[in-house]
């Protein structure tokens, strides 16, 4: 998996998208916002991590449309 600053993945057990911050080597530092609008940051093993397709987050956008 080739990631770079900007990219939106996952952990492969599931959860919210997160944003690759920085990549290096086999570690990716990850950056998400909580619940209550809380920014974290995390580095996370590369191996637990499975990138979104911009596919599946426009899918969600006309989801959401569709709901209104």
């Amino acid at each position: 998996m080739d990631l770079k600053t900007g990219d939106v993945v996952m952990l492969k057990s599931g959860g919210q998208p997160l944003t690759v911050a920085e990549v290096k080597e086999d570690e990716v530092l990850c950056l998400w916002m909580g619940m209550e609008g809380d920014l974290f940051r995390e580095t996370l093993p590369l191996a637990a991590l499975v990138q979104v397709e911009e596919e599946e987050e426009e899918e969600d956008e006309d989801e959401d449309e569709d709901e209104e």
